[in-house]
């Protein structure tokens, strides 16, 4: 294998599993670059990302620029002298300064099948959109978004009980896998860049926490896949009196009734098309609970409107 020298550019966890399978590969990790600490929880103490805390523990180089666009991050960057640069969730635009300064270019580790998928959230939105199948792909990285051609890919199936969390895990561990594989072709002349087809082209865009709230009108086979692709964040929720219910883990069933009436002590609820099984849900301040735990102490007879958010 040919050792080269590169810059991992990442930011969270999912980027975690590539840097660390290019440091077990061998490779030299000349500088870690990861969005700046940001204040986080109640003390609102300044946070390293996931990347930033995992390379500071290996003792590499980490800088967090809050942006590549002026000539002096431009000139430190071509100062490195990089084989490659390795980028997957950065979080930054690179300019073309950026993209040309390593020997063989920057590649990205991009979690779909392009060019389905295109931009910021491309795990959550393959869910809710009923697609079957994920992955990974390799590409090597031009001034587009998600435009550059594609090195390598590798499919996972999504099915009925896939969450974003599963979902994100199988991918992270399988751009690690590829990442390490596409970098041997490449530098060995082997693996050459394909453009992507112009057909099939979707854009992911970013998760907004507006898009939590439960609408009970739309089929229960779409909600339930908005409960899978929006666990932890931003979550599946609905209000019930002064509360906001999260939906944890829910199954769509053949029944049906008015949108939002609750059908049974089981915690059915009529959706516009069947119903939904509520499996498990957490009230504000408390810990995730199965349905009939959550009954114990919040009482949801049968034929309450959630419309109404009150009992019957």
């Amino acid at each position: 294998m040919t050792r080269l020298k590169l810059a991992f550019m990442g930011t969270p966890d999912f980027a975690v599993s590539s840097l660390r399978a290019l440091a077990d590969a061998g490779h030299e990790i000349a500088a870690v670059y990861s969005q700046p600490p940001r204040p986080a929880g109640r003390g609102h103490k300044e946070r390293l990302s996931p990347v930033h805390a995992y390379a500071a523990a290996q003792g590499w180089q980490v800088r967090t620029p809050k942006s590549l666009k002026s000539e002096q991050e431009q000139a430190d960057f071509a100062a490195l002298k990089l084989d490659v640069a390795v980028v997957a969730a950065y979080g930054l635009i690179l300019p073309r300064a950026i993209l040309e300064a390593p020997r063989l270019g920057c590649l990205n580790v991009h979690a779909s099948l392009l060019p389905r998928w295109r931009g910021a959230a491309p795990i959550q939105r393959a869910i809710p959109a009923g697609d079957r199948e994920s992955g990974v792909t390799i590409m090597q990285m031009d001034e587009g978004l998600d435009t550059g051609g594609m090195l390598c890919s590798e499919r996972l199936p999504i099915t009925d009980q896939t969450t974003a969390s599963d979902l994100h895990d199988r991918l992270a561990e399988l751009g690690g896998k590829l990442i390490v594989g596409a970098l041997r072709g490449v530098a060995a002349g082997e693996l050459e860049a394909t453009p992507q087809p112009d057909q099939g082209v979707t854009y992911a865009a970013k998760l907004e926490k507006s898009e939590s709230q439960i609408d009970w009108h739309r089929p229960a086979v779409e909600l339930a896949r908005q409960v899978r692709a929006f666990t932890p964040w931003p979550g599946a929720v609905f209000p019930l009196g002064k509360d906001r219910i999260k939906l944890l883990e829910v199954e769509a069933v053949e029944t049906s009734g008015p949108a939002g009436l609750v059908l049974d002590d089981a915690l059915t609820v009529a959706c516009g098309e069947g119903a939904l099984r509520l499996l498990r849900l957490q009230r504000p301040g408390k810990g995730a609970m199965a349905a009939k735990d959550f009954l114990n102490g919040f009482a949801l007879p049968a034929g309450t409107d959630l419309l109404q958010g009150k009992s019957p």
